[in-house]
Order: structure tokens, then C-alpha cells, then sequence
């Protein structure tokens, strides 16, 4: 690990101008490529002092080993001049496009004698018209396969062509009429280039004309009685408007726009752009990037943008792009990419009308795409396996850590505040394992005492189960630890691991059942920076537990924490270990949440029924649909509540002297309407049309959920 000071060039040395700036390594690879305005003033934030540096910034100051930089006319130049560097050393610390395959694009080879319609990837080739990119060949294949009846150009390849010319003999296209046959002979070299400028026209977005034409053509036809060429024009049309169909008007004033959207998390983003070409979807593609670096959305917005018009020129550059973020600083981008159409370039974010519609669509794909790569990252058995390593040699465990437990304490303005306990086991969920925990002890908000009182109960637990059993075996295996007593939500998604063979008999119930909190973890990850170590660490002290590894991961810097450490342990942002870590934190917290809402939600639906000993729900269902609502049961005698089938004399009275001890309830009211019931009370089944009925619930925005 270099010392930044050891590197650090004086700041006389650099110039106040704008410029692009590299780090190398100790063996001279570049590592990070930057641009900047002012190349003094962006170095300088470089080198100071370790602690005030972002933790991503700070492991590649301490990496690189020299730092050089070129200076620029503009800020224009720097960037064109990033962009190339970027893609001639692939940084490491730079954002890295993990997904950068080549979309297939509907291309018109205009370059040759008879020009030919196929579907191309890779580098764009001087003399050739292309549409698109399109998300999959096949998409191509069908529009093709539609406007090739209208528009009959050519679609073989080179050696299909010449074998043809050769023996005088076209191909199956040619019999069937969705090929002109120039190998043949059949049309002249003109005619097919004038043809394939049809098909051109017509993928550009100049239907109109084109279909009135054909239109009037079908009319004069059928005047002149020449019903056979009629009904073929009609069938012309018809494959037309359905080609068009497969690309539906989503901008009614016939934009050309990109539209970029990116959704992310402290590690990932991923990016999504919609081609729109003459008002309608012309194509699509996306990247998942890896955030090696520490950037905004703005400048994830300008990476992709740098990718997607970096060698392109002309009309590949559309008039109008729309982003979620506009890059800091936008004109030297903006000035960019209209240097590179030849032609002003908008550059700005919608904020009304079809355009926004449109960009929360985008929006929505690229955050359903962070998702599912996510979930494929999760379910790789080697990156588990790795992450698991990674976990182990960064906290120094003895072995991979095979099942994880993570807790979090969830409140709401210190009111009912909970905790969840979630497990993964080999890297993956074990919901059957769940657990969650209401705070007992005392009352209010105080994070660090609701996980220590978290902490020792379940390994209270714990002690409890292996003081009863006595020692434990060596091999313990691997299995659910049975119900805490206070629930669990959702079944075993890993069927590999469960089912009674995979527990020893020693963590068994007679019954054969697995017992509660039998199972101990090897690491135990708690939701929260050096205080909430220190209390999950010291609970396991006071317990005599030695043999449990301890860790929290603070979400502000996704730094991991360890007890007795002064520093966190940073683990290098593409580290599967991190990531592993990440998904546990976020499941203990959404658990912890869910949990806390459904707790809130019962007691705002509590009612006076609820207080009567005894009383079960069926009971409390059959009272209120007999009297209609609790204000009427309360009025009604001790006979009449007898009526009610179920109900006996004991209990009517035990009912009769808890509704009139009770409190009365404030107002119930129709959350839709606002309209005050007045004879209906919380914990009936009142409420107009179905919409749900409070009382007395407070303005959740006053508060936030933890």
C-alpha cells in the first residue's frame, strides 16, 4: 500500500487548466482515468489527509503509485480525451460496463452494388443504413420477414448470391416473391437500389406518404378492375400496418430521442436506454456497471452517454436525449454530443407530459434489470462460495462463515420497537429460520440496548438448549432451529438443506421436531456502525460465547465494523463478500420493517373486544355481526348478549364489565373520505364500501420508520 505523500507532486507543478489526469500502479497500469476543469484544484482533493477521503477514493490513492496528466484546450477536448483513454487501459477504478456486448442493429448495405438487408452487431461500417439496436435478433427477423412482401430487396449472403448468378436459378425467396431476384436478373441494379431506398425510408419513419401512396394505388386498381393487383396491394398494406403495429407511437410529435434512465445501489447501477426514432420505440438495450468509483448520477448518466455516442456521428446522435440526471458540469457534454451530430443536441430531463410518462417506463425496465441481475449474482453457487471467502479472510475466521444471522431494530419514533433476526445459510435465504423479537425490557428508542437485549435472549436460548442436551457433537450439521415464539415469515426456499436428515438427533425434540434457537451461527452481522458491535459483542460476553464471530455493516459507507477496532474494514466495492453482506442487511431490515408495520397496524385496529379474557376471534366476528358494532353491543343487556350463539351468561357479563370499563374510542373515520362514522368503533367490521376504517392514527409522515 503506497503513501499518497510519496507520489503527491507539487502543486506549482500542475496547471490551473483544463485536463485528463492518470494514476498507475507500481507496475505503470493505469488505474484511474479523470477529467477535470481546473487540474490543480481536482488533484489536490487527492491528496489530503486519508480519513476525509471516501472509502472507494481511498483504497485507489493508497493503490496508485505515480500520477500524470495531459492538458486540454476545453472542457470538450477532456472529455473526448477521458473517453478514449478509458477505453484504451479499462481502468479498474473506473465505472466498468460489465454487460457491454454488442446489440444487434437491422442494417441496409448500402455500400454495395445490390444492396442487402441483415442483422449486424459490432463496429458500424462506412455505406451502411442502420436501425435499431434492437434487444434480440429475432425482434429484427420478424419486422423483416413482414416488409419484405412490400418491399422485396435482397437478404442473402455473398456466396448465396453468387451460386444463384451462377446457375441462373434464385433462391426459395425469390419463388415465394419476397425477394426481387437481382441474381436473376429479374430487376434491374436501378430498380433494387431504388427499392432498398424504399425500405430505408420506411424504417426512418416516412410511413405515410408511403401507405397513401399504396392506398391510392389499391383504389385505382380496383376502378380499373384489376381485382387481383388490388387485393395484393391490400395485403400490402395490411403487412405494413402490422410491422408498424410491433412498434406502437409513444411521442405523438414524431421525436427522434434517446431516453436514458439508471437504477442503483451502493455497489451496482444498472442503465437502460429506449431508441425512439419518429415518435415510436425503434430499440432498446441496457448495462449493468459496477460503481468501483465514488459517483452521482450525474455522472453515471455521462458514462453512459460517453458509451453510447463515444464513436458515433451524424444521425446515430439523436436531436433530443433525455436523462433522470444531468451531469455537473452539462455544457461541455452537451456541446459534445452536438459536436458529434453536427447539429444542436437537447440535453435535458422531462418534466411533464408523454416524455416523463415515457422515462418512468424506462425507468421501471432498468430497475426490474438491477433486480434480476441480482437475483441470477445471488444464485451462482461460485460466487457464494467466493463471497463467503472473501467474508472469512477479511474478518480472520478460521473457515467460511456457513450460516450468517443478521439482526436489525426497527421503530417508529421509539414506538413499537422491534427486531428481526434473518439467516443465510451457504449464501443463501433461509426463511424458515426467521425470527422476530419485541422489545421487552424497557421503553423508547434506544437502538444500541434493543440489541443487546436482541442478542442475549436469542443466545440465552441458545445456552439454555446446550445446558440441557449437555456437550454438543462435533459434526452438528446443518438445520432450521424451530420457532422462536414469535414467528416467521415466508417457507424454506432451499430445499437442499432442510428436512429432518440434515439435523442431528442431539438438536432434536423428542418429537422429533428441531428445537428452538438450537443452532448457533458462526457469524453474527448486526445493522448498524461501532455501537451496535459493541453491544451484540459485549451480550455474548456476559454469556461466556467465545466461539461466534461479530460484525455490523453501516449503511452510510457500507463500512464493516468489528468489535475492539478503532477503523472499520473496508472491502473493496466489487468484493462479493460485500455484496454478500449487503443483501443480508437488507433482508434483516425489510423483515424488521414488515414486522413493525404489521405490529402498528394491529394496534391501530385494536378494539374493546380485544381486552375481554377469553374471548377468541370467532366469538368476537359472531358479536359484532349480531349487534352491527361495538357501540350497540355496549348498550345491549346481558341477555341479549346471550342470544348470540357461543356466548354464555359467564362470558355476556365478563363483556358487559369490559365495555363499560373501556375508555370511549375517538371517532371512527373512512380513510378514502374522511368521513366521521358515528356508529362504528375500531375493532368492528364497519367502513363503507369496503374502504378501510382508523381511529386516532397518527400522521405517519410526522415520523420515520428505522
Amino acid at each position: 500500500m503506497a503513501d499518497p505523500s510519496s507520489y503527491r507532486p507539487r502543486p506549482g507543478d500542475v496547471p490551473d487548466s483544463p485536463g485528463v489526469y492518470r494514476f498507475r500502479d507500481e507496475h505503470r497500469r493505469v488505474i484511474y482515468v479523470g477529467k477535470a476543469k481546473s487540474l490543480r484544484q481536482r488533484l489536490a482533493n487527492y491528496f489530503q489527509d486519508l480519513a476525509n477521503l471516501h472509502p472507494r477514493t481511498r483504497t485507489m490513492v493508497t493503490t496508485a503509485a505515480s500520477v500524470e496528466w495531459t492538458v486540454v484546450s476545453t472542457e470538450v477536448e477532456a472529455l473526448q480525451l477521458e473517453y478514449s483513454w478509458i477505453k484504451e487501459y479499462d481502468p479498474r477504478f473506473n465505472v466498468k460496463y460489465r454487460d457491454d456486448k454488442s446489440y444487434p442493429y437491422l442494417a441496409v448495405t448500402m455500400n454495395e452494388q445490390f444492396p442487402r438487408v441483415q442483422v449486424m452487431r459490432g463496429h458500424k461500417k462506412k455505406g451502411v443504413r442502420y436501425f435499431g439496436p434492437y434487444a434480440h435478433a429475432w425482434a429484427i427477423r420478424d419486422t423483416v420477414d413482414l416488409l419484405l412482401r412490400v418491399f422485396p430487396v435482397r437478404t442473402c449472403s455473398a456466396g448465396v448470391f453468387k451460386n444463384a448468378a451462377r446457375t441462373g436459378r434464385p433462391c426459395l425467396l425469390g419463388y415465394i416473391d419476397k425477394c426481387s431476384a437481382p441474381c436473376v436478373g429479374r430487376i434491374t441494379p436501378e430498380d433494387h437500389r431504388e427499392l432498398a431506398e424504399e425500405f430505408c425510408d420506411f424504417m426512418a419513419g416516412r410511413t405515410g406518404t408511403y401507405l397513401r401512396r399504396l392506398e391510392k394505388q389499391m383504389m385505382e386498381a380496383a376502378e380499373e378492375m384489376e381485382y387481383e393487383r388490388a387485393a395484393r396491394l391490400r395485403d400490402d398494406i395490411g403487412a405494413l400496418k402490422k410491422a408498424m403495429e410491433k412498434n406502437a407511437v409513444v411521442l405523438a410529435d414524431a421525436t427522434d430521442a434517446d431516453l436514458i434512465a439508471v437504477a442503483e445501489d451502493e455497489l451496482e447501477a444498472a442503465v437502460q436506454i429506449f431508441h425512439v426514432r419518429g415518435g415510436r420505440v425503434r430499440g432498446q438495450r441496457g448495462w449493468v456497471t459496477d460503481k468501483v468509483e465514488d459517483v452521482t448520477t450525474g455522472a453515471l448518466v455521462e458514462h453512459a452517454l460517453q458509451q453510447l455516442y463515444g464513436e458515433e456521428s451524424g444521425d446515430a446522435v439523436p436531436k433530443e436525449v433525455l436523462v433522470p440526471a444531468l451531469p455537473e458540469p452539462v455544457e461541455p457534454v452537451q456541446e459534445w454530443l452536438t459536436g458529434r451530430r453536427g447539429a444542436n443536441v437537447s440535453l435535458r430531463i422531462p418534466q411533464r407530459g408523454d416524455k416523463k410518462a415515457l422515462m418512468e417506463t424506462v425507468q421501471r425496465n432498468a430497475q426490474q434489470s438491477l433486480a434480476l441481475h441480482k437475483t441470477k449474482r445471488a444464485s451462482d453457487l461460485t460466487t457464494r462460495s467466493r463471497a463467503l471467502e472473501e467474508i472469512a479472510e477479511a474478518l480472520g475466521l478460521d473457515s467460511a462463515p456457513l450460516r450468517i444471522e443478521c439482526y436489525d431494530i426497527s421503530h417508529l419514533q421509539g414506538d413499537d420497537v422491534v427486531a428481526s433476526m434473518v439467516v443465510f445459510e451457504d449464501g443463501l435465504q433461509r426463511k424458515s429460520e426467521y425470527r422476530r423479537f419485541q422489545i421487552k425490557g424497557f421503553a423508547g428508542q434506544d437502538d444500541v440496548r434493543s440489541m443487546h437485549e436482541v442478542i442475549s435472549r436469542r443466545f440465552r436460548r441458545y445456552l439454555a438448549e446446550k445446558e440441557r442436551t449437555g456437550e454438543w457433537a462435533e459434526d452438528t450439521g446443518t438445520g432450521p432451529i424451530g420457532d422462536g415464539g414469535t414467528g416467521i415469515d415466508g417457507a424454506d426456499t432451499d430445499g437442499t438443506l432442510a428436512g429432518p436428515e440434515a439435523i442431528p438427533d442431539s438438536l432434536k425434540d423428542d418429537d422429533g421436531r428441531p428445537r428452538k434457537f438450537a443452532y448457533p451461527p458462526q457469524l453474527v452481522v448486526v445493522d448498524g456502525g461501532q455501537p451496535q458491535v459493541a453491544a451484540a459483542q459485549r451480550a455474548l460476553d456476559e454469556l461466556g460465547i467465545d466461539d461466534i464471530a461479530v460484525c455490523g455493516l453501516a449503511k452510510r459507507l457500507e463500512e464493516v465494523w468489528v468489535p475492539g477496532e478503532d477503523d472499520p474494514v473496508v472491502l473493496p466495492r466489487t468484493s462479493e463478500g460485500l455484496y454478500l453482506l449487503q443483501r443480508v442487511r437488507d433482508e434483516a431490515h425489510r423483515f424488521a420493517i414488515t414486522y413493525q408495520r404489521t405490529k402498528r397496524a394491529k394496534r391501530f385496529r385494536a378494539g374493546p373486544l380485544d381486552d375481554v379474557p377469553g374471548l377468541g376471534e370467532t366469538r368476537k366476528q359472531a358479536l359484532i355481526k349480531h349487534f352491527g358494532s361495538v357501540k350497540k353491543l355496549r348498550s345491549a343487556t346481558i341477555e341479549q348478549i346471550q342470544e348470540v350463539p357461543g356466548i354464555g351468561r359467564k362470558t355476556a357479563e365478563t363483556i358487559a364489565v369490559a365495555l363499560a370499563q373501556a375508555a370511549p374510542a375517538a371517532p371512527a373515520v373512512n380513510t378514502a373520505t374522511g368521513e366521521i362514522i358515528e356508529d362504528e368503533e375500531p375493532g368492528t367490521t364497519g367502513g363503507s364500501s369496503g374502504e378501510p376504517v382508523t381511529a386516532g392514527v397518527p400522521d405517519e409522515r410526522r415520523g420515520q420508520e428505522t
